[in-house]
């Protein structure tokens, strides 16, 4: 009962509290333990028995004894203040102002777990989102109310790639302007200044809301810090009637919360350790972007996870691809050619790329020509694994031009500037210059007529 403090900490072990069960409690229930000094630490309740509840504490549990702290149950989910001073502020990772101003001044507060989406109530998402990226745009196309993963790895600039787009994202041919939100996970201190510093310089900031669980805040704020995000993002969509852009960084060091959790709680492990509810937990974080019906707001979600030792097989991106609809994949080998973004389009995939692009949306010519981009510089790959083996001497003069090809394709198409803003007309242009390097007979996959049309029209331009 709020208000009515109960003496009974049965075990402490980490950020986990077992306590006496004394009254009718529920899964996900807000708890206040109380040490002997006063100090009060918030919880939830994540485990319930006939005799005891499991309570996880966000902070840590120094100071808690077993004789004399207290507990409350406070009779209501962890529930975050949502108003119209939201945007332009920056909050930990529960949902607490960090940025020097009061809390947000509003009566209105949201349970943070989120409310189940009736899937008939769901818009199916078509509407094309331009972030400006050549690599993104042209062949992995971002669509409005999408979930499309970042798949990196440690040291790569994907902090940088999504900073960009959120800078540069817009609904092609609509005066509909995104905000965004922001959740940073186990950041570093200067990975979260980077995005407040980038933030600021391109005036963006006051459509962003920010949440921060920095690396030296407890681990288990991180379980709680894309719930608060995608609350936020929830009313500024559908309350409010915003295109949301939602940003959350790094899903690897949220999934190793969960799997410290789980350790602790000894449940039986999983793959590689972690929890066998793994899919779903991300599942509930994931599902919550898209459009409904009678809501001219929508979510869309960018989760940035950077893949241990570069596997893509590793659970978390495993998992992950089966939940989202696609993912754009970070290589390597890119990188250390000064590529940016080291987008690998071969990896890549958009499943809701071929509803958004085309006529209406971007242009005629953009299925085509994404098509055989991708077909040429599959077999540029192949080519050059060949080469590796004979020599580029021994190659065809036709295996030649697409060795030219695929230089020509990484250094005009793939690499741009990190303030570089493409417009989709560019970039389809880009890619006619480069396809006119090859054989017109080895354009199988565009249609005779655009070749007529824009091939000509664009090298005539000397683009």
């Amino acid at each position: 009962m709020k208000g009515v403090e109960y003496k009974g900490v049965q075990s402490v072990d980490g950020p986990i509290v077992i306590v006496n069960r004394s009254e009718d409690v529920f899964f996900g229930e807000t708890v206040a333990v109380r040490d002997r000094f006063g100090q009060k630490r918030i919880g939830r309740i994540i485990d319930v028995s006939l005799d005891y509840a499991i309570v996880q504490i966000f902070g840590s549990t120094t100071g808690i004894d077993l004789k004399d702290s207290t507990v409350e149950f406070l009779e209501s989910p962890m529930e975050l203040r949502v108003g119209e001073g939201l945007l332009g502020r920056i909050f930990n990772g529960l949902g607490k102002p960090i940025d020097g101003y009061p809390d947000i001044i509003s009566s209105k507060k949201v349970n943070v777990n989120g409310y189940p989406i009736n899937p008939y109530a769901r818009i199916y998402p078509k509407d094309f989102i331009q972030t400006g990226i050549s690599s993104i745009d042209g062949m992995n196309t971002l669509i409005r109310g999408q979930k499309l993963p970042i798949f990196s790895g440690n040291g790569l600039p994907h902090n940088k790639l999504a900073a960009q787009i959120i800078r540069q994202a817009r609904i092609l041919n609509s005066d509909e302007d995104f905000v965004m939100v922001f959740a940073g996970m186990g950041i570093k201190y200067d990975v979260a200044q980077f995005f407040i510093h980038t933030f600021e310089e391109s005036g963006v900031l006051s459509k962003v809301v920010m949440f921060q669980s920095l690396a030296d805040a407890p681990s288990i704020e991180r379980i709680i810090t894309p719930r608060c995000a995608l609350t936020a993002a929830e009313y500024l969509a559908y309350e409010k009637e915003m295109h949301v852009l939602v940003v959350m960084t790094d899903m690897t060091n949220y999934c190793e919360a969960l799997r410290e959790i789980s350790t602790t709680r000894g449940e039986v492990p999983g793959r590689k350790g972690y929890p066998g509810y793994l899919y779903s937990d991300l599942a509930e974080l994931y599902e919550r972007a898209g459009k409904i019906k009678n809501s001219k707001g929508s979510i869309t979600q960018i989760p940035i996870l950077t893949m241990p030792n570069d596997d893509v097989s590793h659970p978390i991106p495993d998992l992950t691809g089966y939940i989202t609809e696609g993912q754009i994949v970070l290589d390597r080998e890119l990188a250390q050619k000064d590529t940016y973004p080291p987008v690998a389009v071969l990896p890549s995939l958009s499943r809701l790329m071929k509803d958004g692009i085309g006529p209406g949306m971007t242009r005629e010519d953009h299925k085509d020509i994404s098509s055989q981009l991708f077909a040429a510089y599959s077999k540029v790959k192949s080519i050059r694994n060949l080469a590796a083996i004979i020599g580029e001497e021994e190659l065809s003069d036709t295996d030649k031009q697409y060795l030219h090809f695929g230089n020509s394709f990484e250094k005009d198409f793939l690499t741009q500037g990190e303030f570089e803003d493409r417009s989709i007309q560019q970039t389809l242009d880009i890619g006619w210059k480069l396809l006119s390097l090859l054989p017109k007979e080895d354009l199988y996959r565009i249609n005779p007529e655009f070749i007529r049309k824009y091939m000509e029209a664009t090298n005539s331009r000397n683009i």
